[in-house]
């Protein structure tokens, strides 16, 4: 009877084990969860940012084209009046043109600068997704494998036949495997924090990448170009088998 009074202990000790456990899994998925909705959030936030950038691009792109046509129409009243002589409204279109050049020269940098945090943000936005959509799987795997493992693990032990046994794997892999989820979660909130810091230093990685591409297609098509030279050279080169031939002959008498 003492026998049996004790295994009816350990398996009520193992199932208040498995109820902590259950417990402690839901709390990590939780918040690897919410640290994923987190990231969505600011994602989508980043995103409305730069889709209103880009609406400040476009009216910025408006302005320099009435600009440019009121240049046109500046440079002609220009030219009439040097044809007319008239220094005096010559002098005061002059200083107008010369008014709005300096305006739109400034509207033009501002736009290049612009395009550029634009499109560096864009990027900026897509690789966080990415690396947001690789966590999300990521997670959804790992929670079915702890599903999986916790049913394992209650299989293993109603068929283990000695308490030394199930007292041994209850202590040594469900506290190893609870760990590891621990670390799991705490490590999956992290990743998405630095995830986010680190794509907002990437605007100058991915320009020096942008330019170190180029820089090597334009040796590509360096060398491409040298060689193209190279094989058309020898196929104007004329060919002169004459002299093979009397060499031949002198060698074969």
């Amino acid at each position: 009877m003492g026998f049996f009074r004790a295994i009816k202990r350990v398996f009520v000790w193992m199932g208040l084990m498995a109820e902590q456990v259950t417990e402690t899994d839901a709390i990590n998925q939780a918040m690897v969860e919410r640290g994923i909705r987190d990231a969505k959030a600011k994602a989508d936030k980043a995103h409305y940012a730069n889709g209103q950038l880009a609406g400040q691009i476009a009216l910025l792109k408006d302005q320099i084209k009435r600009q440019e046509r009121q240049k046109e129409e500046l440079t002609g009243m220009l030219q009439a009046c040097a044809a007319a002589n008239d220094e005096a409204n010559g002098a005061a279109t002059a200083e107008q043109l010369a008014s709005l050049e300096a305006d739109l020269a400034d509207n033009r940098s501002q736009l290049q600068g612009l395009e550029e945090l634009y499109q560096q943000n864009t990027q900026i936005i897509a690789q966080s997704l990415r690396e947001i959509q690789k966590f999300q799987r990521e997670f959804e795997q790992v929670k079915v494998k702890v599903a999986v493992g916790r049913s394992l693990e209650n299989l293993a032990t109603l068929m283990k036949g000695s308490i030394t046994e199930l007292q041994g794997m209850m202590g040594g892999e469900i506290g190893q495997s609870m760990q590891q989820l621990r670390q799991a979660a705490a490590g999956g909130e992290g990743q998405m924090r630095a995830t986010l810091d680190l794509a907002k230093e990437m605007g100058s990685s991915v320009q020096r990448q942008q330019e170190m591409r180029k820089a090597r297609g334009q040796m590509l098509f360096a060398e491409y170009k040298k060689k193209m030279g190279m094989v058309q050279g020898e196929a104007a080169a004329p060919a002169q088998p004459a002299p093979q031939r009397e060499d031949r002959q002198r060698i074969s008498e």
